[in-house]
């Protein structure tokens, strides 16, 4: 697709997901949900600090003491019931190593199966924690594909347009993780709610960026 060999030029390697270890990237795609990484990032920092961002740390931790640590992220209640779901399943399936040669099919039902875990947070696992090639659909990515025209408003289903993705380009790991992570960044900097089209790498291909709406 021509749009990732554009935004690759304009951004660069994004190399996310941003994390020092596989599980803090689980913990990562829970606390971004409903919010801004900005927050996530406040609450990791919280976490870290108090030593509790391992599954073993999350579990022996006191609701209220963990719900105070996230409260930035928002929602700090049902994350936190989250958190201590993911932890429980982490240990159990013996982390990583225990997950990762599982098949793709039977890991993305293992994970919608938790409560709290839709299909952006289970796909954000496995394509940046579990190394499956599966491309993330998230609130930018609509946007995107849908002002550039690859599929119409119409056409706003998760799974149909993770579809789109997957059936234009290899199914290749390293691809889907920064080409998602080039969307982030350039919703961030010019595909926003009201977009900024002035300098936009992807102008020229957009069909809102001459009335700017």
């Amino acid at each position: 697709m021509a749009g990732y060999q554009t935004l690759l030029a304009a951004y660069g390697e994004q190399h996310w997901w941003p994390a020092d270890t596989a599980f803090e990237m689980m913990i990562g795609a829970i606390l971004t949900q409903n919010t801004s990484w900005r927050q996530v990032e406040t609450a990791i920092a919280q976490l870290k600090a108090a030593d509790c961002l391992t599954p073993q740390a999350i579990l022996a931790c006191q609701p209220e003491r963990l719900q105070a640590l996230i409260r930035p992220s928002g929602f700090f209640r049902q994350k936190s019931e989250r958190l201590v779901t993911i932890s429980a399943f982490y240990l159990q399936h013996g982390g990583v190593d225990g997950l990762r040669p599982r098949p793709l099919a039977t890991l993305r039902k293992m994970l919608l199966d938790l409560h709290g875990i839709g299909a952006e947070t289970a796909d954000c696992m496995l394509l940046y924690v579990l190394d499956k090639p599966v491309f993330v659909i998230d609130t930018y990515t609509r946007r995107l594909t849908h002002r550039l025209g690859w599929l119409p408003e119409s056409v706003d289903a998760y799974d149909a347009v993770q579809a789109f993705f997957q059936q234009h380009l290899e199914a290749s790991v390293p691809l889907f993780q920064e080409f998602h992570a080039l969307i982030v960044q350039h919703a961030k900097q010019h595909c926003l709610k009201k977009p900024r089209c002035t300098a936009c790498p992807l102008a020229e291909h957009c069909l809102r960026s001459h009335h700017g709406t």
